[in-house]
């Protein structure tokens, strides 16, 4: 075999085995995005430009931290692609979150494997701002609780504390009484 047909081989299976990549991204909920080993974006699918209001002409052939006049030039992502995935191949569960200019805020958990043998890089990410939102406020929620909880146990246990207050001088009182009436009789018996 000459150089020529390994280096044809190599493309046909690169270009096989994006194919499939793109077919099953195609088809996922998450956002996915098709890199090359430099980094630029081979394709996403309709996902990602549905979450992140981006199209496939300002998409493609970019360089992922050119996308969006730079948005994506987020440190956390540089780390994740440039030191961890090329020494672990695989990174699962890396929560980014980011303020992006034309959407706002997200939370996103990205997980990305990297195909040395077709030198290709598959980013998968899952939009979780609502679900990150709603938690902050059940946290939030949960301390006001535990507040109004604490404030009206500590109210409850005053009101106790009255009420036994209370009911010790009622009980003082009647047995004083009981006492006197226990004189009386004795009086009147002794005149």
């Amino acid at each position: 075999m000459k150089g020529g047909e390994i280096m044809s081989e190599l493309d046909e299976s690169k270009k096989l085995a994006l194919h499939y990549m793109q077919t099953l991204v195609d088809v996922a909920r998450e956002s996915f995005l098709i890199l090359d080993s430099d980094l630029r974006v081979i394709s996403a699918n309709p996902v990602f430009y549905s979450d992140f209001q981006v199209s496939p002409e300002q998409t493609e052939n970019a360089l992922l931290y050119n996308l969006g006049n730079g948005q994506w030039n987020i440190p956390e992502l540089r780390k994740l692609l440039e030191e961890i995935l090329p020494e672990k191949k695989v990174v699962r569960d890396y929560i980014v979150t980011h303020v992006f200019e034309s959407i706002g805020k997200k939370t996103v958990v990205l997980n990305a494997r990297q195909i040395d043998t077709v030198q290709l890089i598959i980013l998968a990410m899952e939009d979780i701002t609502e679900k990150s939102n709603l938690e902050q406020k059940l946290t939030e929620y949960t301390s006001g609780l535990e507040v109004q909880i604490t404030q009206r146990t500590k109210e409850l246990a005053d009101r106790v504390k009255e009420l036994e207050k209370s009911n010790k001088i009622m009980v003082g009182r009647e047995l004083k009484m009981v006492e006197l009436k226990k004189e009386i009789e004795q009086l009147k018996k002794s005149r």
